[in-house]
């Protein structure tokens, strides 16, 4: 006779849809949950049930937001001359977290027409005067760069990057070629 357990199998295979969960990490979350915490797993239900029907995407900048326009779009005290272009909304948390950036975002997930019309659109309409790329380091990043640039050319703005270069702490035998390249290339003076 088979062993039918159609319900732990498919709460297993539900772990297993999330980024880095492998089939052991989903199979311990899964006994867990159904049989040492259920309060918990009811909890972290009920908590992913309101999180899906409360949270969008921004309006303006593309980020998570419980309403239409985010916090920190709203945000009156932010300087609205800084505008940091970003991959991914979690992108925004980090910086967020660190309390990185006093500036505004803007989610760049897609590279198209219609996206770099949307975002011309914003910085004429508004009082940015610097576009700082906070992207992955890289040659498609590089592209993109380029890209943005050559669709706001009319506009007066500036453009930076992040810095890249070696993370502190790291020793050399550690650091990537293209990292360890480029921190040489920028070098700044002591």
């Amino acid at each position: 006779m088979k062993y039918k357990l159609d319900s732990f199998h498919n709460l297993v295979e539900a772990f297993l849809a999330l980024p880095t969960v492998g089939k052991k990490s989903a199979q311990r979350f899964a006994f867990h949950l159904v049989l040492k915490d259920p309060f918990s797993a009811m909890k972290l239900a009920h908590t992913l049930e309101k999180a899906v029907r409360s949270l969008q995407r921004c309006a303006e900048c593309g980020g998570i937001s419980e309403d239409e326009i985010c916090d920190i779009c709203l945000d009156k005290s932010r300087d609205t001359s800084l505008l940091c272009i970003v991959e991914s909304p979690k992108d925004i948390l980090i910086l967020e977290e660190n309390e990185a950036f006093v500036g505004r975002y803007y989610v760049l997930e897609n590279v198209n027409e219609e996206e770099a019309m949307k975002l011309k659109n914003r910085v004429e309409n508004s009082a940015i005067k610097e576009i700082i790329f906070a992207l992955t380091p890289g040659l498609s990043s590089d592209g993109v760069i380029l890209y943005i640039e050559e669709k706001l050319k009319e506009c007066e703005v500036n453009f930076s990057k992040i810095a890249q270069g070696i993370p502190t702490g790291v020793q050399l035998e550690n650091v990537d070629t293209l990292s360890l390249v480029k921190a040489l290339n920028e070098r700044k003076e002591v």
